[in-house]
């Protein structure tokens, strides 16, 4: 266990909604699971026991149909970031940055339904309307509910078969979400005041036993420069009414636990610790997890001094009452973005001959944290390390860090000379001549000055967008215990100046204009390759099994005029890929910014079995499901003419 450092007037509601012909049901092939969540079930596995498609035949997947998610929102830059969820013989999704709930004949493409929520401000100021990954379905009183959460922070119900809100749940099936975050009054049309502070969301809810728990999102912290915030509390509603249950508090106040790792008060004004990432469900056990990102103002907490419970944690909370059962924190008064950005995944696994209900959170530090999902207590030691301390006036860095012992790091830690670019000489002298401006160091190398002591910034690795990630993250084999983890060797180097300098309201001492980067050295990345990567790890014992880059060399770097001659290894994308598991294959896309392929891979040994071409870049976690005797792979796509789309392959008719 960790140490404690560690009404809308009614039908105000519009539902722009047609019925078209009733989608069949579908028989579901035996045995085989519906992809009923946003990573595939209540424990965000990415797994399923289909077996249709398989090593012999992945090469002849031809698209069924595209569904076009451009179509859905006004915004031209718009991405479709969501993973659609398969059940009653439909698929249910979220498109638009009016997050416009869809549902879809799973055998045509052919839009059934929708439900869009009314224009308010809160929708307008909202800063992650196209980041919306999906939405929840449960079944009350025998009949089926789909429930979202939008960027104007509401909840709503909907008839699966219909698309019309319950009638009977909350008013008129909405639920305003600010009611029951804390004590700050708002209007219901504009949301908090400015001086308040601001909260949205990205991720659906998770239902857990008739429970809707509920997580959010916030402005980005590397754009903050006002210490003012509301918190992301953590909430709960029951599924059939819509009534709050309960409330838990992400920042403690007196009386609670946690409460003194706040050192001075600034716990009386400062938010986020957003539940920003898909939350899981022992269903059983009736216990939601629930990872967290750090408090306001990313790279600096000079104002708020302490470990910052439960910040960039990991929450087991019982999801009748809100009570804690157990946590842990995985960064101590976060300074780097180190939020946990990926939904906590749980699985059965046998350590020594013992079988343990297990958790396992990957992390932009590139580990695999892995915990029994019951107790809290590490399967493996983690031991408090020491590590760099910042030299920046008013901060007050946390003298340790938690390394885990097991497994060993997916991903590069830390930074040195060794880890620049030598595909030649003169490639490496410019590399040395880039980094010269930084101050290198290992992992939780603290931000630093910009121009202080001569120096630009201070890289740290992984970065911001380093490590595994939402776009990628991981998938796990329940079958096996072995766990699939995407991640990209990416660096910040984030460099702080006066918060006036940015903004002339700021009371902030440091702030630091987004994550910062290093840039590359002619046109190449600055470290060695791979760029991108999946590791495949046996949670039984802890080993890395092996490793795989994601994706082939890219065409920029083949080409690039400085390697002519140069004898190249296969580098992989610099992108995080998105990677599911079925009971015959690892099938990933090769991400944002990777080409359009899906790949089929041999689970055991990560040899590359089979590629498909697909209509565009994967832009999120793919899915599959079972549907009138076919098995479909489905995912969102876009680049190039495809802004934004679902795309669906199956095997020929």
């Amino acid at each position: 266990m960790s140490r404690l450092r560690q009404g809308w007037i009614a039908g105000g509601l519009g539902l722009f909604a047609v019925l078209a012909t009733p989608a069949s049901s579908g028989a579901q092939a035996p045995g085989a699971a519906q992809w009923q969540a946003w990573g595939g079930n209540a424990a965000s596995t990415r797994y399923s026991p289909l077996d249709q498609i398989t090593a012999e035949n992945f090469k002849d997947l031809e698209v069924a149909w595209l569904w076009r998610a451009d179509n859905y929102s006004p915004d031209a830059e718009s991405l479709l970031r969501a993973t659609p969820i398969y059940a009653e013989g439909k698929l249910f999704s979220v498109a638009g940055s009016r997050r416009t709930v869809v549902a879809i004949d799973p055998a045509t493409g052919e839009t059934l339904w929708m439900f869009r929520e009314p224009e308010t401000k809160r929708w307008h100021d909202s800063m992650r309307k196209d980041y919306g990954k999906g939405v929840a379905y449960d079944v009350v009183d025998g009949r089926g509910r789909i429930y979202v959460v939008t960027p104007a922070f509401f909840l709503h119900a909907l008839d699966a078969e219909t698309g019309r809100p319950i009638a009977n749940f909350g008013t008129n099936g909405t639920v305003d979400l600010l009611d029951n975050l804390g004590p700050w009054p708002h209007d219901r049309e504009d949301g908090y005041p400015p001086e308040v502070g601001y909260i949205t969301n990205s991720s659906p809810p998770i239902v857990v036993n008739g429970v809707v728990v509920i997580g959010n999102s916030h402005e980005q912290g590397y754009y903050q420069t006002r210490q003012e915030n509301v918190p992301g509390n953590v909430l709960a509603y029951d599924g059939r009414s819509g009534k709050h249950l309960w409330t838990f508090n992400v920042i403690p106040k007196p009386g609670e636990f946690g409460h003194d790792t706040w050192k001075t008060d600034a716990w009386k004004h400062t938010g986020n610790i957003s539940a920003w990432a898909p939350l899981s469900a022992d269903l059983e056990r009736g216990i939601v997890y629930v990872p967290t990102d750090p408090p306001t103002i990313d790279y600096f907490g000079g104002f708020r001094a302490g470990d910052n419970l439960f910040a960039t944690s990991i929450l087991a909370l019982d999801a009748k009452t809100g009570r804690r059962v157990w946590h842990f924190q995985t960064v101590h008064h976060d300074i780097w973005n180190y939020d946990n950005p990926h939904a906590p995944q749980l699985v059965d696994i046998t350590v020594a001959g013992r079988l343990i209900p297990a958790l396992v959170q990957v992390t932009k530090q590139g580990w695999a944290f892995v915990f029994n999902r019951v107790t809290g207590e590490p399967v493996w030691p983690i031991e408090e390390r020491a590590v760099p301390q910042s030299d920046v006036p008013g901060e007050h860095t946390s003298p340790t860090q938690p390394f885990p012992t097991r497994p060993a790091p997916f991903e590069l830690q830390g930074i040195t000379t060794d880890d620049l670019v030598d595909y030649t000489p003169a490639l490496r002298a410019r590399a040395l001549q880039v980094v010269s401006r930084f101050r290198l160091g290992p992992l939780f190398n603290p931000p630093a000055v910009q121009g202080a002591n001569g120096l630009e910034a201070a890289i740290h690795c992984p970065g911001a967008n380093g490590g595994a990630n939402i776009p990628g993250g991981s998938a796990i084999d329940p079958e096996s215990g072995i766990l699939y983890v995407a991640s990209t060797k990416a660096c910040s180097a984030p460099r702080l100046v006066p918060g006036t300098s940015i903004d002339s309201l700021s009371n902030v001492q440091w702030v630091s204009v987004g994550p910062g980067g290093v840039g590359g050295v002619d046109g190449l990345p600055l470290l060695k390759p791979p760029y991108g990567r999946i590791t495949a790890i046996d949670l039984n014992t802890g080993e890395h099994l092996w490793w795989i880059p994601n994706g082939d060399t890219p065409e920029s770097i083949k080409n690039n005029p400085g390697l002519a001659g140069v004898a190249l290894p296969r580098t992989g994308a610099g992108a995080h890929a998105t990677a599911m598991v079925t009971r015959t294959l690892l099938i990933y896309g090769e991400g944002r910014g990777g080409r359009p392929l899906l790949h089929a891979v041999d689970k055991r040994t990560g040899a590359e079995l089979a590629t498909v071409e697909i209509p565009g870049q994967t832009m999120t976690a793919p899915m599959t499901f079972f549907h009138e005797g076919s098995q479909y792979i489905l995912s969102a796509i876009g680049g190039g003419d495809v802004r934004g789309a679902l795309v669906a392959l199956r095997l020929p008719k």
